[in-house]
């Protein structure tokens, strides 16, 4: 049944992100304690972590000044009678935790706790984490490869100990270690537990330290208020889409002096429903330009190695670079989409609305209009680019409606624009809106907003042509 943004969005009761304001997460660069800040509760502490295992829990001894970085980093959730904290740990920690260099092995452990008020016991489910997820004695095994002889019985002992034990019974508190596949920058943690004819799940999106991600720098993630802020708050649906439609049409050079590629999606939604969902269907944060990740994309190009985390170039929106961007990359970094996103002034039923560019990348090559003398080169219809996003995230389980406006404006493929770096582009000149949820949604309870006088569904609105 198609029903208006505001029908379904007005009755959930959500955690929202506002005014950049990220729920439970601190980060930290590889030099030391964090450069932005990510919660407004959470204070990173000083000191030397302390951890006491006792059959399988782990403890913290000492006063807050002892507790470990990664549990500073925790984020919780009360599900009904359950509640439940996760963070995941950057190889450092990882380190200094088993006492083991579980990143070099690409092994990153997810610390969960589990409270139980409930009746009935809980199973966590480790696939939910990662489905291919490292039993304790598998990774201690993996471990002692390069460990001095002698030394594998003292790591199973020490995994085994760390490992979280199921199941966790009425009344108990249980803590421990998952073994995950690693995943720097941001790792999406999925906790599902399993009772009799009962189940809780909760996602978090968690920041790894470690990685020297793009949005480090945004202000909108560093929780300073924007500038722009004290915009509109919408709660009408045509007074929304009027306002989508009255943004430029395309993003900028530095000074504004020159339009580039279009401004083709809107994200409502943020850190309990849109990004968990992005990072479900695999799209990765992007590395800052620096030293460092210009000579690993300079590497993946030659070896045409996989590099998720590749660095994109900066475009403009608000008189500010992207406040995030992410990507998806294939084998190799001529071949991504990327997504940058600005968090936007307005709201909607006091949710966060980011405004986005997302192109194709279809190879390389070179150009004066870039300071590094190379570009990406861009699939010319871009508005595949936007489609294919949303067929992806169709699939991440939190995309709850649909809809399209206007305001980028027609560009045919026989007459199309340029962006900043003379690529051609045509597009029929919509924006795709997508609006997340943070409770699971169906393929089949996916709202297509008729907010296109040309159709009422999907198929009708995603094909019509724009008015002359």
């Amino acid at each position: 049944m198609n029903r208006p943004a505001e029908d379904w969005v007005a009755g959930r009761s959500r955690t929202a992100v506002v005014d950049g304001q990220i729920e439970g997460q601190t980060t930290q660069t590889r030099g030391g304690l964090a450069d932005m800040r990510l919660i407004s509760t959470g204070v990173m502490a000083a000191g030397i972590a302390i951890v006491a295992i006792f059959g399988g829990s782990i403890c913290v001894a000492g006063g807050p000044a002892t507790r470990p970085a990664y549990l500073e980093r925790t984020q919780s959730r009360t599900l009904g009678n359950v509640r439940v904290s996760a963070a995941a740990l950057s190889a450092a920690e990882a380190e200094a935790v088993y006492g083991a260099p579980l990143g070099d092995k690409l092994i990153q452990p997810v610390w969960v706790e589990v409270e139980n008020k409930d009746d009935v016991a809980y199973w966590l489910m480790f696939p939910g984490l990662d489905p291919n997820y490292f039993p304790a004695s598998e990774a201690a095994e993996v471990m002692a490869m390069d460990q001095p002889a002698g030394k594998t019985d003292e790591l199973d002992r020490r995994f085994t100990q760390l490992a979280f034990r199921n199941p966790v019974s009425p009344g108990q508190t249980v803590s421990g270690f998952v073994l995950t596949n690693l995943q720097e920058g941001v790792k999406l943690l999925q906790i599902d537990l399993f009772a009799d004819r009962r189940s809780q799940s909760v996602a978090f999106l968690a920041v790894v330290p470690g990685l020297r991600t793009d949005y480090k720098r945004s202000k909108v993630f560093r929780n300073q208020l924007l500038a722009t802020d004290g915009g509109v708050d919408y709660s009408d649906d045509a007074q929304f889409r009027a306002a989508l439609e009255a943004l430029p049409c395309c993003v900028t050079n530095e000074d504004g002096s020159k339009n580039g590629d279009p401004l083709n999606l809107v994200i409502v939604g943020g850190l309990d429903d849109a990004f968990p969902s992005l990072v479900r269907r695999g799209w990765s944060p992007t590395e800052q330009t620096w030293k460092g990740s210009v000579m690993r994309t300079m590497s993946s190009a030659l070896s045409r190695e996989r590099y998720p985390y590749a660095p994109i170039s900066d475009l403009y929106l608000y008189g500010r670079p992207q406040d995030i961007a992410l990507q998806k990359a294939r084998d190799n970094i001529h071949q991504r989409n990327h997504l940058r996103l600005w968090r936007s002034p307005m709201r909607y039923h006091g949710r966060p609305v980011w405004l986005g560019q997302i192109s194709r990348d279809i190879g390389s090559r070179l150009t004066i209009h870039s300071p590094t003398f190379t570009t990406h080169k861009i699939d010319p219809d871009v508005d595949e680019a936007a489609l294919a996003l949303t067929e992806d995230l169709v699939y991440s389980q939190g995309l709850r409606a649909i809809g399209f406006v206007g305001g980028v404006g027609a560009a045919p493929k026989d007459a199309p624009r340029e962006n900043l770096t003379t690529d051609p582009y045509y597009t029929r000149g919509l924006r795709t809106v997508l609006f997340f949820d943070s409770e699971p949604t169906s393929l089949t309870a996916i709202d297509i907003l008729p907010w296109r006088t040309g159709g009422q569904g999907f198929v009708d609105q995603a094909t019509e042509k724009p008015p002359p």
